[in-house]
C-alpha cells in the first residue's frame, strides 16, 4: 500500500496525442497576406499585358497615319508637277499693249480740239478682246462729247450700243454685257436702244 501512495499513476497527457492544427511560428494572417500578395501579382501580370497590347495599338495606328500621310504628300507633289508641267505658269498680261482694231469716232476730241489718250486707246482695244473672246464682234466704238471717260461700243447683230467707262475694267465690263444681252435673249428682247453698265453691280437698258 505504501508503494501505491508513494508513487501515484500518472495520467496520459491528451495534448501530447492529439496532433496540432496550428503551424508554429505562422499565423492565419500570414496565409491570407500570402494569397493577396498572389492576387496583386496576377492582377500586376494583367496590367503589363493590357499596357502593352495598348501600346502596340497606339503605335500601330501611329505607324499606318504616318504611312497614309507621306502617300498624300506624294500624290499631291506628283499632281502639282504635272499641272505645272501641262499648264505652265500664266502669261503676264500686264505688259501687253491693246491696241483697237475697229473704227473709233472721237466726238469729245472734235470739240475741244484736243485727241483721243492711249488710256483711251488701250482702253477700248482691251474691250475689244475681251469681247470677242465672249464671241462677239465689236465694229465701233464712240467716244461722246460729255464724257472724255465713257465709250460706248456698236456688236455686229445688235441694233443698239453698250455703254461702258474707262474706270471698270475691261474684263469686268464684258462679262457684265454678256450677261446683260443673255437677259434680254432669254426675254424675247432683240431690240434696244443701248445697254448701260457703267456702274459696278448694276445694268440698265432702254
Amino acid at each position: 500500500m505504501s508503494d501505491q501512495v508513494a508513487n501515484p499513476p500518472q495520467l496520459a497527457r491528451r495534448r501530447e496525442h492529439r496532433k496540432s492544427t496550428v503551424r508554429l511560428g505562422r499565423t492565419i494572417g500570414e496565409a491570407r497576406e500570402k494569397l493577396e500578395t498572389s492576387n496583386e501579382r496576377a492582377l500586376a501580370r494583367k496590367k503589363d499585358k493590357r499596357k502593352k497590347i495598348v501600346r502596340f495599338v497606339i503605335a500601330t495606328i501611329v505607324f499606318v497615319a504616318v504611312i497614309t500621310a507621306s502617300i498624300c504628300l506624294i500624290i499631291s507633289l506628283i499632281s502639282q508637277s504635272k499641272e505645272q508641267v501641262e499648264i505652265g505658269p500664266e502669261p503676264d498680261t500686264s505688259d501687253i499693249n491693246y491696241q483697237p482694231s475697229i473704227q473709233i469716232v472721237d466726238e469729245a476730241s472734235a470739240v475741244s480740239g484736243g485727241k483721243i489718250t492711249n488710256r483711251m486707246q488701250e482702253y477700248i482695244g482691251q474691250l475689244e478682246t475681251d469681247l470677242k473672246e465672249l464671241g462677239y464682234q465689236p465694229t465701233k466704238a464712240v467716244i461722246r462729247a460729255h464724257s472724255i471717260r465713257e465709250v460706248d461700243i456698236y456688236l455686229d447683230g445688235y441694233t443698239g450700243y453698250l455703254k461702258a467707262i474707262i474706270d471698270r475694267g475691261a474684263g469686268v465690263t464684258a462679262e457684265d454685257i454678256d450677261r446683260m444681252l443673255r437677259y434680254l435673249s432669254e426675254q424675247g428682247i432683240t431690240e434696244f436702244e443701248y445697254i448701260d453698265v457703267r456702274i459696278d453691280g448694276k445694268a440698265y437698258w432702254k
